[in-house]
């Protein structure tokens, strides 16, 4: 394939901190009556900022006209899908976030419940340990000649908005998706465009270490022939020889779905280690691995501290994944005892063999992985008589179902510790549970996403 720039891609629209004080347990706000649980499942998006008038470039906390003090400032923050509240200080986006999500449980909390403050970062900048941009083409009239564009997509389009730094993004991440963008026409490699099938670069997505520093470039590609891949290698590792692995993946799908089957690696080793809560995990392009890798650290923290584990408990990490907390509770925290015993339950057998190797690979014996539906091993478990002192759970955006929740009843662990990236879903689950005889004695907000109208939530449930 000979992945050249031409003519044939015109300009068309592309398709789609630290942690506060939280010991003091507080009374949760009895006033907002709107924020019932919902039926419905979809994903919680709180309130929007008001919109603020911003011109020039980009600026972190800087006093600017139209911009509100401890606020942040980006030139395309009206177009970008990236952040929503970018406008606001985040002390009030703490606040907002806070309200929001007491709302949601109103009705579920009583007078003994410990709603916890919010959980924030010192720093809410350049938090996202992974970035992934597209690469689409448009043709420059003046200067007669293709122009690479890269960056988020515009919200609520597919529209590229090229950028060229992002107060999200980790900013070494960020310089080698411009760097490739650069290297694009030394290397004759075109972009791809999704409304004709052509070109040849789709996107690519790198991946740091937090606490390793290693970092995996990742680049998708319409097909598996790469011409000129050493060279391309080669001239990308001289400007950031930070990297320590480059992965070609391979999408021929006619799809708006980033990563495709097939990979093949370039350089290095085909993944990167990374710690977390004193373990190492290897992390590979397809991967699931929190985003904010400071907050990921807090909320694990603070779900195995509300799980009070004294080193004799039986504990299932439902919807475990790659069994990353599972492990940390396998292990324990901060001097803190862990589960003499975790069983991780996921669906996915792929996470499942991550799970294995990621226990392996850190000596920790007392923790097993099964690929299989958890509520049918918990159904499975239950009709065994099998004890169960503790289910942490941590399911997609869309919650829980009926099923598991009954097959959690029914088992009956003296606790259940649910964390959720989707608070409107989880309150659903709550209602659910609090209808058989559960109640919520302790919620932890923990603001995984700064400058975004998303919250994650742990809630602690006992029995009545």
């Amino acid at each position: 394939m000979d992945a050249r720039f031409g003519k044939n891609n015109l300009d068309k629209p592309g398709k789609p901190g630290g942690p506060s004080d939280a010991s003091r347990p507080n009374k949760p706000n009895r006033s907002n009556k709107s924020g019932k649980a919902s039926k419905s499942g979809k994903p919680t998006k709180f309130a929007k900022a008001a919109p603020v008038r911003r011109d020039g470039g980009l600026r972190a906390g800087c006093a600017r006209e139209g911009v509100a003090p401890g606020a942040f400032f980006c030139p395309i923050d009206s177009k970008c899908g990236g952040c929503e509240w970018l406008a606001v200080p985040y002390a009030e986006q703490l606040k907002r976030k806070q309200h929001e999500v007491e709302g949601l449980f109103d009705g579920l909390l009583d007078s003994e419940t410990a709603v916890l403050p919010i959980l924030g970062m010192d720093d809410p900048r350049y938090y996202r340990n992974k970035v992934v941009s597209p690469y689409v083409g448009i043709w420059d009239k003046k200067a007669r000649q293709m122009r690479v564009l890269c960056g988020m997509y515009e919200r609520g389009t597919h529209r590229v908005i090229d950028s060229d730094e992002c107060l999200l993004e980790n900013r070494e991440a960020k310089r080698i998706i411009l760097t490739i963008r650069d290297l694009m026409r030394r290397f004759r490699i075109e972009p791809y465009d999704e409304d004709t099938d052509e070109g040849f670069l789709r996107h690519v997505q790198v991946r740091v270490g937090h606490t390793s520093g290693e970092i995996m470039v990742t680049v998708v590609t319409r097909e598996d022939q790469f011409p000129g891949a050493k060279g391309f290698v080669r001239a990308l590792r001289e400007k950031h020889p930070s990297i320590t692995t480059v992965v070609q993946n391979v999408n021929t799908r006619q799809t708006n779905v980033i990563l495709g089957d097939k990979e093949r690696t370039l350089f290095g080793p085909g993944f990167i280690l990374d710690e977390l809560c004193g373990l190492s995990f290897r992390i590979s392009s397809k991967s699931f691995y929190q985003v904010n890798s400071t907050q990921t650290e807090v909320l694990y923290r603070r779900a195995i501290e509300m799980a009070k584990l004294e080193g004799t408990e039986v504990l299932m990490d439902a919807y475990c994944g790659t069994g990353t907390i599972g492990l940390v509770a396998a292990r324990g925290v901060d001097g803190n005892p862990g589960a003499a015993r975790v069983i991780g339950v996921e669906e996915r057998p792929d996470a499942v063999a991550d799970a294995c190797n990621n226990a392996r690979h850190n000596g920790i014996k007392r923790a097993e992985f099964v690929a299989a539906d958890a509520g049918e091993y918990m159904h499975r478990m239950a009709d065994e008589g099998a004890p169960l002192d503790v289910l942490m759970m941590d399911p997609p955006r869309a919650g829980s179902t009926p099923e598991f929740l009954k097959a959690a009843c029914e088992l009956a662990p003296k606790r259940i510790v649910y964390i959720s990236c989707n608070p409107q879903t989880q309150a659903r689950d709550a209602a659910f549970l609090a209808e058989r005889g559960w109640r919520i004695v302790e919620m932890q907000p923990v603001d995984m996403f700064p400058h975004t109208s998303h919250a994650e939530n742990i809630i602690l449930l006992e029995r009545r």
